[in-house]
């Protein structure tokens, strides 16, 4: 029988999703709390992938088991061997070749700015204090609807077929101090949402002009685009899939 695991987690203290040999990652965590749950060799299959200090608020992984379980009684006892910063939401029992990564028909990311000092951010958001013009950032949002082709955002020497990306949504909102770039795709490509942020902070410092990111993603080099800013602002928040959410 086949599980999702449903769960979220502050990536701070991790180096990314993935299990990495010599450093501690959130499927090895996971893993290792399963594999003494059931006794016995669990290796979970997750959506995707986040880079080291990025942050999930809701992330799909897979797990086979040969008996049926007691969600509620699961879902309790893996967050009792969990560390504070993984916490598992929901266990959704699906169809046998269901698949977290290749059935994810929608993912939605958030990259949080804050512009103010503040002592209980610095993980959870990136501080930059300049002044973003936001009307800019949020028309070149518009311009990312007319394209497909988003190489030019992709971290290089990427094992990929493809650099299209369907883009659903885009749009930046100011909270307060705070700035949200929302964003969603059928699918991003490595390092795709923090290379796009860094380009528009450039837009939004008028430092690069709407024409000029319409020219930098036709032109398909990641030199021309913006830096990529930094991870820790960035967070997976939606992973959506046909048969359930």
């Amino acid at each position: 029988m086949r599980y999702f695991l449903e769960f979220a987690y502050k990536g701070t203290n991790y180096h990314g999703w993935q299990y990495q040999p010599n450093a501690t990652s959130v499927q090895e965590t996971l893993n290792k709390a399963l594999s003494t749950i059931f006794k016995k060799e669990m290796d979970l299959v997750g959506a995707g992938r986040t880079d080291a200090g990025v942050h999930a608020k809701q992330m799909f992984a897979y797990f086979d088991l040969d008996v049926e379980i007691e969600v509620p009684y699961y879902i309790h006892k893996l967050n009792s061997f969990l560390p504070k910063d993984i916490a598992v939401l929901n266990i959704h029992k699906v169809h046998e070749d269901a698949h977290a990564r290749f059935d994810a028909t929608k993912r939605t990311y958030e990259y949080h700015i804050h512009t103010t000092k503040d002592a209980f951010e610095s993980d959870d958001s990136w501080y930059y204090p300049n002044y973003l013009n936001i009307e800019l950032m949020n028309e070149a949002c518009e311009i990312l609807f007319n394209h497909i082709d988003f190489e030019c955002f992709s971290k290089v020497h990427t094992d990929v077929n493809t650099f299209n990306c369907k883009i659903y949504e885009a749009h930046w909102q100011q909270i307060d101090s705070r700035l949200v770039f929302t964003i969603a795709a059928d699918r991003f490509l490595r390092n795709m949402v923090r290379a796009i942020v860094g380009t528009m902070v450039n837009i939004g410092l008028e430092k690069v002009s709407l024409q000029e990111f319409s020219t930098i993603i036709e032109g398909k080099d990641r030199n021309k685009a913006g830096f990529s800013v930094p991870a820790h602002g960035l967070y997976l928040t939606k992973v959506e899939y046909s048969f359930f959410n």
